[in-house]
């Protein structure tokens, strides 16, 4: 993927499962990088479960546009359900990057969504988190599978807003699982 002048990122997972938090995180990285940014959820039916998206757009250079993202650089899916129930792919950009959380082969996502010319990459995030966090919360894995993906993020500014994001809510050791689940999976990102 070229780099584009925005990053435009859409986040699609269901209530609940961190969509919301992981975009904000995103953001927050991006802050702390000297980039430009914008994160917004766009919500549905608003209870646990129930599909929603997120929005995140980046910038070296201050962000003018105010608008929800119609074509997308990036696509993450949390929730690999959503793949038979919500076209996850529309306005894609041709040369676009579609990360989903699940252990199918990225042949296998091309075949469901019928996405042919961009980079398809996978990652079990479900089995990451719950192997590290004992909870099956996919945000942070899929930040790391994110920051393999596109080169955009160094794994340690990463990690360090992890620390600085969580580490006033949740117990050290919480914080510690979630930078774990966060470095293997971009260890095990699967691209085809």
């Amino acid at each position: 993927m070229s780099k584009p002048e925005y990053l435009e990122i859409r986040w699609h997972g269901r209530g609940g499962q961190g969509v919301v938090t992981a975009g904000k995180l995103l953001a927050e990285t991006a802050l702390g990088t000297g980039q430009y940014f914008q994160a917004f959820p766009d919500y549905g039916p608003e209870r646990m479960g129930a599909p929603i998206r997120a929005f995140t757009r980046l910038s070296s250079r201050p962000i003018t546009i105010h608008s929800q993202i119609e074509e997308p650089n990036m696509v993450l899916v949390l929730d690999p359900t959503l793949l038979g129930s919500v076209a996850v792919t529309e306005g894609l950009k041709a040369d676009g990057i579609l990360l989903v959380n699940t252990s199918m082969t990225p042949g296998e996502i091309r075949d469901i969504t019928g996405f042919r010319t961009g980079k398809v990459v996978t990652v079990d995030a479900s089995h990451i988190a719950i192997e590290e966090m004992g909870r099956e919360i996919t945000n942070t894995p899929m930040l790391g599978a994110f920051a393999r993906a596109t080169g955009v993020f160094d794994m340690e500014d990463l990690a360090a807003q992890l620390r600085s994001w969580f580490g006033k809510k949740v117990s050290s050791s919480v914080v510690e699982a979630n930078v774990r689940a966060l470095r293997r999976a971009a260890e095990e990102l699967v691209e085809g």
